[in-house]
Parts: structure tokens; sequence; C-alpha cells
């Protein structure tokens, strides 16, 4: 089983954020990511240490963006 684990910036506000994504991951794949905590305005996905969605300045991925991003990488 691949490991799926979204980091978010804590102080930042965005565990909201991450877990919407946990839930439609969960939903709509069956996969429990883990939530960790961060720091420094970081919002990332990652599959077995690769990142497969991030925070970038055109803003956050959604969770449709962020589910479709971890399905084709644990194909």
């Amino acid at each position: 089983m691949s490991s799926v684990v979204i980091t978010y910036c804590k102080p930042c506000g965005y565990l909201g954020r991450a877990q919407a994504a946990a839930d439609a991951l969960g939903t709509q794949l069956g996969v429990t990511p883990e939530l960790v905590p961060g720091k420094g305005g970081v919002f990332r996905v990652t599959v077995d240490g690769t990142i497969v969605a991030t925070k970038s300045r055109q803003g956050f991925p959604g969770p449709a963006e962020i589910v479709k991003a971890v399905a084709e990488s644990l194909v």
C-alpha cells in the first residue's frame, strides 16, 4: 500500500483544506492519508515521498485535483 501524506501549514490555518482533501481521498479512492502539520506556508501532497500536488503562486490545488493526482500516482 502506498503512503499518502498531506503536509499543511498549521499556523496558516490550512488544516481545513487538508481535511477536505483527506475526506475526498477517503470517499473517492478509499485512501486514508496521514495529515502532518508544518509551517512556512506549506501545503503539499505526497505519494511514497513524491510530491503530486502543492500550493503554488496560483493558489491551492482543490480536492478534485488532489484526488486525480493521487489516483494517477497509484496506478
